[in-house]
């Protein structure tokens, strides 16, 4: 008599979401922000409460959750409340709004990008005195593209000169 052969038919798994919940991405945002803040990187952060830099990476960019553990770890290391993370989060602030998908901080988004952090790791190589004049050029630069703009605007438009238009 010849054993019987048990057969297993698997059902597909479910598909998991590929996009991120919006109260990951802005915890995300917010560990982000407050790290910035506390003029922390991302190496300093993680050995702060033992990961790798890489995980503290997905945290910020919401590719992986955050336990409450976690969560806690980082508020105490950056020495602010849990809550912190949550400020500004919709429905949070004790009545009930649908969520609708939270904007998209450009400086996170840039930091977070292999561009972002070749120019960080750059910056930081620097001596803090040329670090310094770095930014301000790049604030001054700012300010004058910024006026190049208004004054581009101003020419297009045709129109009698407003106040910020005569300034130019």
């Amino acid at each position: 008599m010849k054993p019987q052969r048990l057969v297993f038919r698997m059902e597909p798994k479910p598909k998991i979401e590929s996009d991120p919940h919006p109260a990951d991405q802005h915890v995300g945002r917010q560990i982000a922000t407050v790290r910035v803040q506390s003029d922390v990187s991302q190496a300093q952060l993680a050995r702060l409460i033992g990961i790798s830099f890489q995980q503290l990476q997905k945290y910020e960019n919401a590719r992986n959750r955050v336990s409450a553990s976690m969560l806690y770890e980082i508020a105490t290391s950056l020495d602010v409340p849990v809550s912190r993370f949550f400020d500004g989060l919709p429905g949070n602030d004790g009545t009930r709004v649908e969520a609708r998908p939270l904007p998209v901080d450009e400086r996170l988004d840039f930091i977070a990008s292999a561009e972002g952090r070749r120019l960080i790791e750059g910056l930081v190589k620097l001596p803090p005195r040329v670090r310094g004049r770095v930014s301000s050029l790049i604030a001054a630069l700012g300010e004058e593209l910024a006026l190049l703009d208004t004054k581009a605007d101003c020419e297009t438009a045709g129109e009698p000169a407003p106040a910020e238009c005569k300034a130019v």
